[in-house]
């Protein structure tokens, strides 16, 4: 098992409580074990990784992981496209708990990097993501409902919340670059790639391409 895998399962062995579902255990756990890993081999800081300082870290853990200490995280810099995804990803949330606050900023930070995003999240496929969107942001997943990318539906949204037409096509069956929005997301999931030893690509700015 590889240190990444490790500590998921650590994380998983030691979260949960009787108002955490064992699917929001795994999905911190996904995301938070990937950070982690990052972090270490990036020599970045953890809130670098996820997005939360780290009052917010130890409120995941409290609400999450309660046998867990964390690393020092210090403060993120949030730029200003990672606080609009923030803002879109909090008003369609399900239930305005701390767990989605907390998921709201995981998600937007970890929109940042250069995979799809349920890669980027340390999911196991995109069925899960799915599965994440209709739980916490059912409003998000009716409105993705033609299943476009979902950094590519933000990244859309972000552009119409602010007032500007993304693409020239009048609509997206029309459009040249129509697999870049729709096409299959394939590919191995970043916690079984860390697991096999081969290498991970390093942040970049979501710019709506993947």
């Amino acid at each position: 098992m590889g240190r990444a895998e490790s500590i998921y399962a650590e994380l998983l062995w030691q979260g949960g409580n009787a108002h955490v579902p064992a699917f929001d255990v795994h999905i911190a756990s996904c995301i938070l074990a990937l950070a982690l890993f990052e972090s270490e081999i990036e020599g970045t800081s953890l809130a670098d990784a996820t997005g939360l300082d780290g009052e917010e870290l130890n409120e995941l853990c409290r609400q999450v992981f309660p046998h867990v200490s964390l690393p020092e995280a210090g403060d993120p810099v949030v730029a200003k496209e990672e606080q609009a995804l923030r803002d879109i990803l909090w008003m369609n949330c399900s239930e305005a708990s701390v767990f989605e606050l907390l998921l709201t900023r995981l998600i937007a930070r970890r929109c940042q990097r250069p995979n799809h995003l349920w890669q980027d999240l340390g999911l196991a496929n995109r069925t899960e993501l799915s599965m994440l969107m209709q739980q916490h942001f059912p409003r998000l997943a009716m409105k993705n409902n033609a299943d476009m990318k979902w950094k590519k539906f933000f990244y859309r949204m972000m552009c119409s919340s602010e007032g500007f037409r993304l693409c020239s096509a009048p609509v997206c069956t029309e459009c040249d670059d129509f697999e870049a929005c729709f096409g299959a997301e394939d590919g191995e999931a970043l916690l079984a790639r860390i697991a096999n030893g081969k290498p991970v690509a390093a942040a970049t700015v979501m710019e709506g391409r993947a």
